[in-house]
């Protein structure tokens, strides 16, 4: 049977599909627009599996928490290209995605899949955009995070989102030197909150470079656990929050700029989602 203009018209406003697309899904759908909708979608998964191989380093990072300050979640988009992830439809999608997240505190990340979304499930809309923009477009990463005090942080572009975990509410004063640890946790990326926070592999690695660098420079086999050592506290000071140098005011170190907001006043974790 032909298919008119009008139905075609129809479709395009309800997937956003190219013209030839719709028309082709009409033909085959005998002019059923909902089951031309569903080979739409079909079409968006199979793109979805032939792309999944092209590296989606774009997209967007969001980072909200509630209300009361109390918790706080982070999502990342991932896209192919930044054409792709400033398009205003994309930026609307991921911070919709984020607000689902907040208000809907899912378990993880298939949990948030799975939350509907004008007429489908975050999941689906997802493949369906795939089929849209014919480019390889994924929920990548989702945490959230719950203390006394959280503070969120986008950085410039969501190229980074952020949350700290602070172990007292957040007032003024708190939630101003949070922002400036979440900034810090952007820029600087460290490993852990602190040195008994690192992973014992890392530990490990360290301890091993250090040890290699000592003998390679000739240093006495009785020096060199103790050098090794000394490599690793260098390691903690530069790669874990709490001992790092705070970015604002080198004269301390990130613990210290917290405690001279509230003797009480610590990070208990963080989590930190970067594009790439």
């Amino acid at each position: 049977m032909g298919v008119t203009a009008s139905e075609v018209n129809e479709l395009r406003q309800k997937t956003g599909a190219g013209l030839m697309d719709c028309k082709k899904a009409l033909t085959e759908s005998n002019g059923d627009i909902e089951a031309a909708i569903d080979i739409l979608r079909k079409k968006g998964q199979k793109v979805s599996a032939l792309r999944a191989g092209k590296a989606a380093s774009e997209g967007a990072a969001v980072a909200l928490t509630t209300a009361d300050g109390k918790t706080g979640i982070v999502i990342k988009l991932s896209s192919e290209t930044d054409f792709v992830s400033k398009n205003e439809a994309f930026v609307k999608f991921a911070n919709d995605i984020a607000k689902l997240a907040i208000d809907n505190q899912p378990a993880d990340l298939e949990a948030l899949k799975a939350l509907p979304y004008e007429g489908l499930t975050i999941g689906e809309k997802v493949i369906e955009m795939v089929g849209k923009i014919n480019e390889n477009i994924q929920l990548t990463d989702y945490e959230k995070v719950t203390a006394p005090g959280v503070v969120a942080y986008n950085h410039a572009g969501n190229k980074i989102g952020v949350l700290v975990a602070l172990s007292l509410p957040t007032d003024e004063a708190v939630a101003s030197v949070g922002r400036d640890v979440a900034m810090q946790i952007a820029a600087m990326s460290p490993v852990s909150v602190d040195a008994s926070s690192v992973d014992p592999t890392v530990i490990e690695r360290e301890l091993a470079i250090g040890r290699e660098k000592a003998l390679a420079e000739g240093k006495p086999e009785n020096m060199v656990d103790k050098i090794a050592q000394g490599n690793l506290q260098k390691f903690y000071k530069e790669n874990t929050l709490l001992a790092q140098q705070f970015v604002k005011d080198g004269s301390k170190t990130v613990d210290q700029a917290l405690k001279a907001v509230n003797k009480d006043l610590a990070v208990t974790s963080f989590k930190r989602v970067a594009l790439g």
